[in-house]
């Protein structure tokens, strides 16, 4: 996988939640309040556990494989194109 499209989709998502946080305006109409909750509980205990796990031995070695030569040439040139824009207006502050 080619790391330049993931670091654009990244970049991408985050303007989106950037973008989406700035647009909320929320203002606390109540204040909330959480239950009284009495819990009386007994203290718990651990099974004994016997376990064998296998091993798991890493290291290198040196093959010999054939890979294609690639060549690529790319000529460019300047053009001129229409971009998307985008305008923000983010909530007024009613405060």
């Amino acid at each position: 996988m080619k790391t330049g499209p993931v670091i654009a989709v990244a970049a991408v998502a985050v303007a989106v939640i950037a973008i989406g946080s700035y647009m909320i305006d929320f203002d606390v109409t109540d204040e909330g309040a959480l239950p009284d909750v009495d819990v009386s509980v007994e203290s718990g205990e651990l099974p004994e556990v016997d376990a064998e796990v296998g091993s798991i031995e890493t290291g290198t070695t040196t093959e010999t494989v054939e890979v294609p030569d690639v060549a690529v040439d790319v000529d460019t040139e300047e053009a001129q194109i229409e971009l998307p824009t985008v305008e923000v207006n983010p909530p007024s502050d009613d405060s």
